[in-house]
């Protein structure tokens, strides 16, 4: 029963109207219609193309060209005022890439000092892993070749940890000699 009512209902839906789209052709004609209708009444869009965008949106609308008397002293004024902007502009620019360039430095060097962090943290865990029974480390002479190997991990540690020490020295001298600000090669 539940059977034929899906395909009834199945045929009744492919046989509605409703079912049927309206053909691109009869899209199209509705679209000229609509289009010459506005057309008619003068109420067109208006396009705006990159042509009528100016260059500079920061450019004052009123250029020296298409003020009249463009010979006069007041256009050589508004002439020095756009080269006071553009020079005003090169500025911003100039001290937004300095600013990039600081922080970049500083990034690179807090990452650095991270990594030494870690390093050092990794070594006094090792430290803290061979312990003797009497609470001191084992330094001379290890106890057995666990310890031994902990203790040449925790030296190979400290070597990488002076090599890391060492670069951090070069990112600060380098950040100093680049012009940057103590706040930024010595966070």
């Amino acid at each position: 029963m539940q059977r034929m009512f899906w395909s009834s209902l199945a045929i009744a839906l492919l046989m509605s109207p409703a079912t049927y789209g309206q053909s691109l052709g009869d899209t199209a004609r509705e679209n000229r219609d609509k289009r010459e209708a506005e057309e008619a009444a003068g109420t067109a869009p208006k396009v705006i193309t990159n042509k009528d965008l100016p260059k500079d949106p920061n450019a004052n609308p009123d250029s020296p060209g298409t003020k009249p008397g463009a010979g006069t002293p007041a256009s050589s004024a508004s002439d020095g005022s756009a080269e006071q902007r553009s020079a005003d502009q090169r500025s911003v620019q100039q001290r937004l890439a300095e600013q990039r360039a600081g922080d970049q430095w500083k990034r690179q060097i807090l990452a650095q000092k991270n990594r030494m962090v870690n390093l050092q943290a990794r070594i006094d865990q090792l430290y803290a892993s061979i312990q003797s029974a009497g609470g001191s480390v084992q330094y001379e002479s290890p106890v057995n070749r666990y310890q031994a190997r902990q203790l040449q991990r925790v030296a190979q540690l400290q070597q990488q940890l002076d090599e890391q020490k060492w670069k951090l020295d070069q990112m600060q001298e380098a950040a100093q000699r680049a012009g940057m600000h103590s706040a930024v090669y010595d966070p």
